[in-house]
C-alpha cells in the first residue's frame, strides 16, 4: 500500500519539484497540500499549489490555505530574489481554476489524521506554524499520525537564510519548537543533507528531454533559481533541498541519520538555529525532549538519478 502523505508547502521553485517527485512515486499517495509562506505569502502559495496540481493533472487533490503569519510576528516577507515574485521562476502562470476548500491546513490536518490513525506522514517542506497550530488544537495528533518528516534546520551546517538559521525554521522558531518538543516522530532532513545533494547542469538539461508536463514545467521554473544559487554558491547548477524529504520517505536508505534531542533558538542572532544535544550529557534545556532523527549523511547523485527517473516516467 502507498504511503499517505500530506506536504504541507509554500511553493516555491523546489516546493513544485518536490511536489511533483512524490506524485511521480507509487509508494506514496499524496492526499492534500496545505499551503504556508516562506518562499511566498501563503494566498499565493494556495494558488501555486492549486495550479500545480492542475499541471500535473491532479485537482483532486484538496489544497487547503494555511496560515498568513508566523505565531508571533508578522511574517516577514518572501524571497522573489530565490524563487522570482511568482515564487515559480517568474514565468508568472494564469490563475487556478480550482479554489481551495473551506477548512484550515490546521483543521484539515487534523481532520484527516482523525480518520486515518496512524496511516498518513506530514511532510512540511516550509515553517512549520500549521503543524504547531494543529498540535495545540488537537494534541492527540500526535497519536494518530505515523511520522513528521521535514526539510528544514541545521544541526551541524551553517544556516542559509542567517549564518545560524537555515530558512524554514527561521521564518517561524517558535512553532518549530513546539514541534521537536511533541511526543511524535520527527526526522528532518536539513541542510547538514540538502547541501550535499547537488543537481547539475546535466541533470537540469536532461529535464528538458522528458517530454511531459511536469518535467517541461520544472525546466522552465529552474532558470532563476539556478541563477539564485550559482551567485551565490560555488557551484553550478543547484542544491536539492525539498525534493530529499521525499526521498527520505521512498528510500530511507539513501541517508544516514543520528538521534538528539533538539531546540531552536527564538532570539537575537541565534533566531532559527536548530540545537541538537550531541553531547553525551543533557543540559537542562533539552531535559524530557524527544529524540528527533536526523539526517547528518546522503548519497547525493543517487538521490539526483531518483528524482530524475521518477519524473522521466511521468
Amino acid at each position: 500500500m502507498p504511503r499517505k502523505i500530506i506536504i504541507d508547502t509554500d511553493p516555491g521553485v523546489d516546493d513544485t519539484m518536490a511536489i511533483f517527485f512524490a506524485l511521480c512515486s507509487p509508494e506514496l499517495e499524496l492526499i492534500g497540500l496545505t499551503t504556508i509562506f516562506g518562499n511566498v505569502p501563503t494566498e499565493l502559495a494556495t494558488k501555486n499549489a492549486l495550479r500545480l496540481l492542475e499541471i500535473a493533472g491532479r485537482p483532486d487533490i484538496p489544497v487547503a490555505h494555511g496560515a498568513d503569519d508566523p505565531l508571533t510576528r508578522p511574517f516577514e516577507g518572501p524571497v522573489p530574489f530565490v524563487h522570482g515574485a511568482d515564487g515559480q521562476g517568474e514565468i508568472f502562470l494564469p490563475d487556478p481554476a480550482g479554489a481551495a476548500i473551506d477548512l484550515s491546513a490546521a483543521h484539515f490536518i487534523i481532520e484527516q489524521l482523525r480518520a486515518n490513525p496512524g496511516k498518513i506522514t506530514l511532510v512540511p517542506v516550509g515553517p512549520l506554524t500549521n503543524i504547531a497550530l494543529a498540535l495545540r488544537l488537537e494534541p492527540r495528533i500526535t497519536d494518530w499520525v505515523d511520522e513528521v518528516v521535514l526539510m528544514g534546520g541545521n544541526a551541524l551546517a551553517p544556516g542559509n537564510a542567517s549564518p545560524a538559521g537555515e530558512a524554514n525554521i527561521r521564518n517561524d522558531p517558535e512553532a518549530a519548537d513546539l514541534v521537536f518538543a511533541a511526543d511524535w516522530q520527527v526526522t528532518m532532513v536539513g541542510l547538514d543533507v540538502t547541501l550535499r545533494v547537488h543537481m547539475r547542469p546535466e541533470h537540469i538539461a536532461d529535464y528538458a528531454t522528458h517530454g511531459n508536463p511536469l518535467s517541461d514545467h520544472i525546466t522552465r521554473i529552474l532558470p532563476h533559481y539556478r541563477n539564485y544559487f550559482e551567485a551565490n554558491y560555488d557551484a553550478e547548477g543547484i542544491f536539492v533541498h525539498d525534493s530529499s524529504a521525499i526521498a527520505y520517505l521512498i528510500d530511507p536508505g539513501l541517508f544516514k541519520a543520528r538521534r538528539w534531542p533538539m531546540r531552536v533558538g527564538t532570539q537575537g542572532l541565534g533566531r532559527g538555529k536548530t540545537w541538537p544535544a550531541t553531547g553525551g550529557h543533557i543540559l537542562p534545556a533539552w531535559e524530557g525532549r524527544p529524540l528527533v532523527n536526523v539526517c547528518v549523511g546522503v548519497e547525493g547523485e543517487r538521490l539526483v538519478e531518483l528524482a530524475a527517473e521518477r519524473l522521466r516516467g511521468a
